[in-house]
């Protein structure tokens, strides 16, 4: 018999599910989502709204949703919280007003993603669909939403905080080249009318802003806070600040010494040298991948952009909190009838163990995010999410990913913390595995075994990107592999090379191609063994800064010669704060001050991105076309036998 699993808002404001067993309907309380709408507020008796936060993206109550991850935060502090999710920015901004002004502050994000990514492709065309939007529909978020949103609560309510935070905001606390607009853009504090910006992963400091303001203390009392940024007008107040901090860290019992605070070249000098602007990055960077960093200042014209220190690591403890946090883990009712939102649908059966990643790739903006340290949740707190997965009625027995943002950093840390307290490394597996850290594979050997257990999983998948360059003798990393391909791989398994050959790669700051040659000979071994006839999915990037149109028809010729007809491909998409969108603006590696070369223009870009489909009859004849006129005739014969 079918079971249909529903669910609505009682008069108190409550969710309930239904579970109908043919005629029969059993009833289960659930808790809340946070309101976003006037009558829900009404619902739970409220007079007022405490904090109201504005996001690009639909509500969903999980924790793969950072509104929902702070809203719940806030909300286990006592705090009432509000959410205007996807506001409409082009009528008369009556969503905006729904709430009134909350009585501490509004948050405003982007949403999950950065709102230009969401919207452009790698050849700034628009794109079709919004993943975190009811039925995938385009167009419910302005492009740079944080700021329009900013700039309109601002003009609405005046004499209300503002504090902007999520990965647009926390990407763009500085300096920045924007890739859509082609040009160098200010710190984001300096183009919107924000108070405060909480970059990261916010929870610890949102909460310290909730508490000061409910205190009564002015916005300027904030700018004492670890992971924030702000503007001031001069730099007597930045001193003046800096000696709170001082006395702040003291009183915290913190182990900081030597505390500093390091001035970059202004906004004005690096719009006139890019030169000026790499050596800001190389600084940027050292500072985000220490445990132990510097208060970092830059000057645009007469003000003052100042971003603070991060906050530590979250414990595991900490992380166990946030996880466990009261979610209903579905989107709110108001969308059922616009159909499903594809980021939820993608992300619904799976369980999130960590946070940060130490890889360091030149591309990625994960570790300027979430933290180069890892951050672990228990796994009592893994399998208690486990449970309650398994338990809801829509479930179907398929778990379809255990990981983060690598699938194998669980747990992983520095065995001797001090030495991770001096460590400026941008990278602890490359060029070459740290010897201090713990890259034991077995604790997530057995928490798969644990979860694959349990009587209602009949199948859990591995869909996170495993870091095959972690993998050494000791560690058990092998054993963690064979486990996956054999047990948690639904018959293709994606590994992400990104490049073939090793100039480009040691650009990407990943390892040798030899690597991926090793891991596809163990993989064929694994399944030739077992019987199975299963793929490995590669991965790759084209046009990425040092990366020639020889280098992709190498990349084409070692794909054929190794049988591959590529499917997971991307045309590098510059975003702020990596060291690969700073060497695609300034055509320096920040890391040595040496020119790189970079493919820019569009039909640069498509010559490039064609390669990947030398298989295709109807590219074949614009990919040799285009190694003609580079001087590269020699690929052509052999990668389309017969031709000249």
């Amino acid at each position: 018999m079918k079971c249909e699993y529903l669910s609505k808002l009682d008069s108190a404001g409550c969710v309930h599910t239904i579970k109908r067993w043919g005629s029969a309907l059993v009833w289960a309380n659930m808790g809340h989502f946070l309101p976003i709408t006037l009558d829900e507020v009404k619902r739970l008796g409220w007079s007022e709204v405490d904090v109201v936060l504005v996001t690009g993206d639909a509500y969903v109550d999980h924790p793969s949703f950072g509104t929902a991850v702070i809203g719940r935060t806030l909300e286990a502090a006592g705090y009432r919280v509000a959410v205007i999710p996807q506001p409409n920015w082009r009528d008369d901004l009556r969503d905006f007003r729904k709430f009134g002004a909350p009585r501490l502050f509004f948050g405003v994000t982007s949403g999950a993603m950065d709102s230009m990514v969401n919207h452009y492709t790698a050849a700034r065309r628009l794109r079709s669909d919004d993943a975190y939007t009811p039925g995938g529909q385009a167009g419910f978020r302005p492009d740079r939403a944080t700021y329009v949103y900013s700039r309109i609560l601002k003009q609405l309510y005046p004499d209300t905080p503002i504090i902007i935070a999520g990965i647009e905001a926390s990407m763009r606390r500085l300096a920045h080249y924007d890739y859509w607009d082609d040009r160098l853009f200010p710190s984001i504090l300096v183009d919107t009318p924000a108070d405060l910006l909480n970059y990261g992963m916010g929870e610890r400091t949102t909460l310290k802003i909730a508490r000061m303001l409910d205190e009564g203390r002015p916005i300027e009392d904030l700018y004492a806070l670890p992971q924030v940024a702000y503007c001031v007008q001069n730099i007597q107040s930045i001193q003046s600040i800096q000696s709170i901090q001082s006395i702040q860290i003291i009183r915290n019992n913190q182990n900081i010494q030597n505390f500093q605070t390091i001035e970059l070249h202004s906004f004005e000098e690096c719009r006139k040298s890019k030169r000026a602007e790499a050596e800001n990055y190389r600084i940027i960077e050292q500072e985000s991948n220490k445990v132990e960093s510097a208060t970092l200042v830059q000057r645009h014209g007469d003000r003052y952009v100042v971003v603070n220190p991060p906050e530590p690591p979250m414990t595991e403890q900490e992380m166990d909190a946030t996880f466990d946090l009261p979610y209903l883990r579905l989107p709110h009712p108001k969308y059922k009838k616009r159909g499903p939102i594809p980021a939820f649908e993608m992300i619904r059966w799976s369980v999130n163990t960590h946070r940060g990643c130490f890889g360091g790739c030149s591309f990625c903006t994960i570790s300027a995010h979430q933290g180069k340290q890892i951050a672990s949740r228990s796994e009592a707190s893994i399998l208690r999410e486990v449970e309650a997965i398994t338990d809801d009625p829509d479930f179907h027995g398929v778990l379809t990913d255990l990981g983060g943002p690598s699938a194998n950093m669980w747990r992983m840390k520095g065995k001797n913390p001090g030495l991770c307290r001096k460590c400026s490394r941008y990278s602890c597996s490359m060029p070459s595995l740290c010897k201090n850290l713990d890259s034991d594979h077995r604790p997530m050997t057995g928490l798969l075994r644990k979860v694959a257990s349990y009587p209602k999983v009949k199948h859990l998948y591995v869909g996170s990107g495993i870091r095959c360059d972690l993998f050494a003798e000791g560690n058990d990393g092998w054993a963690y592999f064979r486990q996956v391909v054999l047990h948690h791989t639904s018959g293709r398994l994606k590994v992400a090379p990104e490049h073939t050959s090793d100039h480009v790669l040691a650009l990407m700051r990943k390892p040798s191609f030899d690597l991926f040659r090793e891991t596809k000979r163990r993989f064929d071994d694994i399944c030739r063994e077992a019987g199975l006839r299963y793929q490995l999915i590669p991965y790759f990037i084209s046009s990425h800064p040092g990366c020639r149109l020889e280098d992709m028809a190498q990349l084409a010729l070692d794909m054929k010669r190794m049988g591959y007809r590529l499917e997971q491909i991307q045309d590098f998409t510059p975003t702020p704060m990596t060291l690969a969108t700073e060497m695609y603006y300034t055509g320096i590696d920040p890391t040595t001050m040496e020119p790189v070369y970079v493919a820019t223009t569009p039909a640069d870009k498509a010559d490039q991105r064609r390669l990947f489909f030398f298989y295709k009859s109807d590219q074949q004849r614009d990919i040799a076309a285009s190694l003609r006129r580079n001087g590269l005739s020699h690929f052509i014969p052999r990668l389309f036998p017969g031709k000249k």
